[in-house]
C-alpha cells in the first residue's frame, strides 16, 4: 500500500444558482491576459446542454480519455507510433469554431461617436483581428436553455433514454436545466499527461494538483486532445499549453482556491482524501458498471491505524493527515456515499467530486403523480408534505432523468445514483416533517431508514450541506514548502537575497 494524499474539490449541484462567480473570479485571476482570452478554467455549464467547447463530451471525434480493451488500457487519442505520425497534424484538436472567437466592445464609440439623434453603441470586435465582427457563439452561449433545439438536443447524454421521456425534455413548456460548474480533475491516470511527448505534464506528489511546466512545453498539443473534459488550452501568443492549477499559490498559503472562495451559493468543498496509488491501475481496468466503486475503493480510510502508519512511512506528516480525518470531502464521497466523479468511462480517475441535483426531480414527481398517465404541463412549485413519502417511491419519474444523471456521473449505470437521491430526499423529508411536527415522524423515521442513514447521519449531511462554517467547508492542509524547498535546493543560499522584492536582484540600469 503506497498511501498519497490527494487535494480535491466537491460540487453540491443541488445548491448552484449558476451565477458564474466562479468563472469571472478565476478569468480575473489567472487568464485576463493575451492568448488567454478564450481560456475558461472554470465554467459553468448549463445541462441538458452540448458543454464548452462545444460537444466535449463526443469522444468519438475528440478522442479523449482511455480505452479499455483486452486487459489494457490505451489512450484513446493514439498508439505511441501514431502519435509520431500526428506531430503536425492531430484530426482530433477541437478548433476555434469548438470554441468562440472572443471578442469585447469598441468602448471608445460611446466616447468619439458625433453627436446625433441616436443613442451611441459599443460595437462588438474580435479579441483576435480587433475587426467588428457578429458573435455567434461563446462559453455557455445556451445558458439556461435546456429545452433548446441548438444545445440541448446534442447532449450526448441524453442517449439510452427513453424517447417518450426525451421528447419530454424537449417541449419547450417543459425546459428543465441545471447547472454544471467544471474545472479540471487533476485525475489520478491523467491522459494529458501521458499524451505529452515533451514530458512537461506532472502530478505533484504532495497534493495531486496536476500542472504544465511551460519550460519543457513544444506546442505539439497532444494534452488538448487527449483531456477527454476538454480542460487544457493552448495559449496562441505563448506557444504554451495551460491549464488550471487549482490555486496551488493560495493553497499553500491557506486559502481556498478563487473559484470555491468566491461561490455564492456555497457549493464547494475542499479537502484532503488519502489514497492507494499502487492499486490505481487495476481501478481503472474493470467493466463501466464497477468503475464508480472501483475508485472510490481506491480512498482511504484516514482513521485506519494502518493507514496513518503507511501515511506516515510515505512522509505525510500529522498535520495532512488530521486534514483529511477532518474533510468534507471523505465524508461526501466515502462515509455517505453522497458524490460521484464526472464521467468515470473515461478512466482517468476524476478527483473532483459531484453531488447530483434533486430539486428538478421534486418538481416533475410532483406532476407525475398528480396527473397520473396524462401528459399534462408540470407546475414548479413545492409539493404538498404527504406527498414527499410518494416522490421517494417515484424517482424513476423525476423529471430530469436518473438515467441522465447515471450517464453525467456513473457510466450509465442508475443502480449507483438511485442510493444517492434517495438519501438526500430522506434527508429532506426528515428536517420538512420535523419543522411541522416539531420531531421526526414514524414514517420519516422509516423512510430513513429504507434509504440507509440513521438520525445521526442525517442530521450531518443536513448541517454540512446548508449550514457549514467556513472553516467546515474548507479544510486545507499545513503545506510546509519550506520543506519541500529543501529536497532541491538550499534554502540559505538566497538568504543574501531577501528584502529586494524579486527572485533575482535588480541589475543597475533596469
Amino acid at each position: 500500500m503506497k498511501v498519497r494524499a490527494h487535494v480535491s474539490m466537491l460540487f453540491h449541484l443541488d445548491k448552484c444558482i449558476g451565477c458564474h462567480t466562479c468563472s469571472i473570479a478565476c478569468k480575473n485571476l489567472w487568464t485576463d491576459r493575451k492568448g488567454a482570452e478564450y481560456m475558461w478554467w472554470n465554467n459553468v455549464e448549463t445541462r441538458p446542454g452540448s458543454g464548452y467547447p462545444t460537444g466535449w463530451e463526443d469522444q468519438e471525434r475528440f478522442r479523449g480519455g482511455w480505452a479499455y480493451k483486452d486487459g489494457h488500457l490505451d489512450l484513446r487519442l493514439h498508439s505511441r507510433a501514431q502519435g509520431l505520425f500526428r506531430l503536425f497534424f492531430n484530426p482530433a484538436l477541437p478548433s476555434l469554431d469548438d470554441y468562440y472567437e472572443p471578442f469585447t466592445f469598441r468602448y471608445s464609440d460611446l466616447f468619439t461617436a458625433p453627436e446625433g439623434e441616436d443613442q451611441p453603441t459599443a460595437i462588438p470586435i474580435s479579441m483576435v483581428t480587433g475587426e467588428p465582427m457578429t458573435p455567434e457563439t461563446g462559453p455557455n452561449w445556451d445558458d439556461d436553455l435546456g429545452g433548446s433545439p441548438l444545445y440541448a438536443k446534442n447532449d450526448p447524454n441524453l442517449k439510452a433514454l427513453d424517447p417518450e421521456v426525451r421528447a419530454q425534455l424537449e417541449e419547450i413548456e417543459g425546459v428543465v436545466f441545471q447547472y454544471l460548474p467544471r474545472i479540471c480533475n487533476h485525475c489520478l491516470n491523467p491522459s494529458c499527461l501521458a499524451a505529452c511527448p515533451s514530458g512537461a505534464i506532472y502530478k505533484r506528489a504532495e497534493d495531486g494538483v496536476v500542472l504544465v511546466n511551460e519550460n519543457k512545453c513544444k506546442a505539439w498539443r497532444m494534452c488538448v486532445a487527449a483531456c477527454p473534459y476538454k480542460k487544457v488550452y493552448y495559449n496562441w501568443a505563448t506557444g504554451k499549453s495551460e491549464k488550471c492549477i487549482l490555486c496551488f499559490p493560495r493553497l499553500e498559503t491557506g486559502q481556498a482556491p478563487a473559484c470555491a472562495h468566491s461561490c455564492v451559493g456555497r457549493i464547494r468543498y475542499m479537502g484532503v482524501l488519502l489514497y492507494d496509488a499502487d492499486r490505481i491501475p487495476e481501478a481503472a481496468m474493470v467493466p463501466d458498471e464497477e468503475l464508480v466503486a472501483s475508485q472510490l475503493s481506491l480512498i482511504l480510510d484516514p482513521f485506519d491505524p494502518e493507514v496513518i502508519a503507511a501515511a506516515k512511512a510515505e512522509g505525510i506528516d500529522d498535520g495532512w493527515i488530521q486534514a483529511a480525518q477532518n474533510s468534507p470531502l471523505y465524508k461526501f464521497v466515502k462515509v455517505w456515499r453522497l458524490a460521484l466523479p464526472h464521467h468515470p468511462e473515461y478512466r482517468t480517475l476524476a478527483m473532483m467530486f459531484y453531488v447530483p441535483p434533486l430539486s428538478p426531480v421534486v418538481a416533475t414527481v410532483e406532476k407525475a403523480l398528480r396527473g397520473g398517465q396524462e401528459r399534462e404541463l408540470l407546475r414548479l412549485d413545492l409539493p404538498e408534505t404527504d406527498l414527499d413519502f410518494e416522490l421517494y417511491e417515484g424517482l424513476e419519474k423525476a423529471r430530469l432523468p436518473v438515467k441522465y444523471l447515471a450517464n453525467l456521473f456513473a457510466a450509465g449505470n442508475e443502480a449507483v445514483v438511485v442510493p444517492i437521491l434517495k438519501k438526500m430526499l430522506a434527508v429532506r423529508i426528515l428536517k420538512r416533517q420535523e419543522s411541522l411536527e416539531g420531531q421526526p415522524t414514524e414514517k420519516a423515521l422509516k423512510v430513513l431508514a429504507d434509504a440507509g442513514l440513521t438520525l445521526e447521519e442525517a442530521e450531518a449531511i443536513y448541517r454540512l450541506t446548508t449550514l457549514p462554517t467556513l472553516e467546515e467547508r474548507f479544510v486545507l492542509p499545513p503545506y510546509h514548502r519550506e520543506m519541500a524547498a529543501e529536497v532541491w535546493k538550499d534554502p540559505l543560499a538566497a538568504k543574501g537575497e531577501a528584502g529586494f522584492g524579486y527572485i533575482q536582484p535588480p541589475l543597475r540600469g533596469e
